[in-house]
């Protein structure tokens, strides 16, 4: 109430001061109040007062609902707004400048990315009606016809603060003559909440990224697990297929297969559940893996190993190489009828680092031809767990043979840890 009573004071008591200014001019011109039509200057300010008188009651009851209470502050005709953004300087700037461009009836949006300012100009309207102040509404139409809007963005760390001013585009004497019927508190508020929304709605769309990104995480996981539980049965079927025919034809060498196969399963099974793996464990396996098949095999398989020891631990799809020697093996040496030699190859480059499975078998077109499942899930492996630049190449060896290379990134342990 008393900043209500304050406001009307202070109003009443400018128009006063003006009204007595306005007097002395007028007896200037007259010769004084009793010559001329005094009565003309005293209904005029009787009516002035009067329209100043409801323009504050407009302007407190225009505010008083606007607001739900009544204050220095609210009642003022100059806002300031205080917004702290989680963004940084560049987002909340344009953030800001949308905001206020959504105001109704803004013109004259001057924008200064530079120095993180804009600035605009709001028309002003009369709030019961929605059109210009009435040309008999005085104090209206001679201190404020529209309002400005100044938005100034200070960066920080991760964060930026706003600050928002909503005066008159007037001078300082419109403090003192006029009220802004509430509109500059409602063009505050407008700003504020349209800040707000814009917040959370791109807090909303970064935790949607967020949950879809760990979708696209869940369900790489699950088709890779889903690829290596093909790529381990694969081997065992294929062994014990082996061990099968050897406990006819050669029970000895069956249990030393199948002593081998428990070596084997015994180094292998407590990975089974990890996609990766690293080259030098990779070797391990797949030495004890030959070892199997040398008992079937004998002098018909050799091997020739060239893996610089830096390069061992070099992340690796697990099974990766297995893969490529059961493939050299089954489908250019075990036809072959005087077998062959596999050769294993590690090179580092620059940008890359390849490993090379390479035989002098039978060669494309020659050998045994086969499903190809093996080779797909090891490109689809290698593409989840190292990225789009990992792969393998597979072209004839010289003079006989076929040699499969893959290829994978220097900073494929990066990619690794991001996945």
């Amino acid at each position: 109430m008393f900043a209500s009573l304050s406001l009307i004071f202070r109003i009443l008591l400018a128009w006063a001061a003006a009204i007595v200014v306005a007097g002395f001019v007028w007896s200037g011109f007259f010769h004084g109040m009793d010559e001329g039509p005094g009565w003309v200057f005293g209904l005029l300010a009787l009516f002035v007062m009067v329209t100043a008188l409801g323009s504050c009651i407009a302007h407190i009851r225009r505010v008083q609902h606007a607001a739900g209470r009544l204050d220095a502050a609210t009642l003022s005709s100059r806002q300031r707004r205080q917004i702290e953004v989680p963004m940084d300087a560049g987002p909340a700037f344009a953030l800001v400048e949308a905001a206020i461009a959504e105001l109704p009836r803004v013109e004259d949006i001057e924008s200064a990315p530079g120095s993180l300012q804009v600035r605009a100009y709001v028309r002003r309207v009369d709030p019961y009606n929605g059109r210009p102040p009435s040309r008999w509404n005085l104090p209206a139409r001679l201190a404020i016809k529209r309002n400005s809007v100044l938005a100034t963005v200070t960066p920080g760390q991760g964060t930026s603060s706003v600050t928002l001013l909503f005066e008159p585009d007037a001078g300082v004497w419109a403090d003192l003559l006029a009220v802004d019927e509430g509109s500059n508190h409602e063009n505050a508020e407008a700003v504020g909440r349209a800040i707000t929304r814009r917040v959370a709605e791109q807090r909303r769309d970064e935790q949607a990224a967020a949950e879809q990104t760990a979708t696209e995480k869940e369900l790489s996981v699950a088709k890779l697990n889903l690829l290596h539980a093909q790529v381990e049965p694969h081997f065992l079927y294929n062994t014990l297929a082996n061990a099968q025919v050897l406990t006819r034809t050669d029970p000895p060498r069956a249990d030393q297969m199948l002593g081998h196969l428990i070596q084997y399963l015994r180094s292998s099974l407590p990975s089974v559940d990890e996609s990766m793996s690293t080259l030098g464990v990779e070797l391990e396996r797949t030495q004890a893996y030959l070892e199997i098949l040398k008992i079937r095999m004998g002098a018909r398989l050799a091997l020739q190993v060239d893996v610089p020891p830096a390069l061992t631990s070099l992340p690796l799809p697990s099974m990766a190489l297995q893969t490529l020697v059961e493939n050299a093996i089954k489908h250019g040496l075990e036809p072959k009828p005087g077998g062959g030699t596999v050769w294993i190859i590690a090179r580092a480059f620059e940008d890359h680092v390849t490993l090379t499975v390479a035989d002098d078998g039978l060669g494309f077109g020659q050998g045994t031809s086969g499903t190809g499942i093996g080779l797909k899930n090891l490109r689809e492996r290698l593409r989840l767990t190292c990225g789009e630049r990992a792969g393998v190449a597979i072209v004839s060896n010289f003079p006989s043979g076929v040699a499969a290379t893959i290829t994978l990134p220097r900073d494929a342990r990066e990619a690794i840890h991001a996945a």
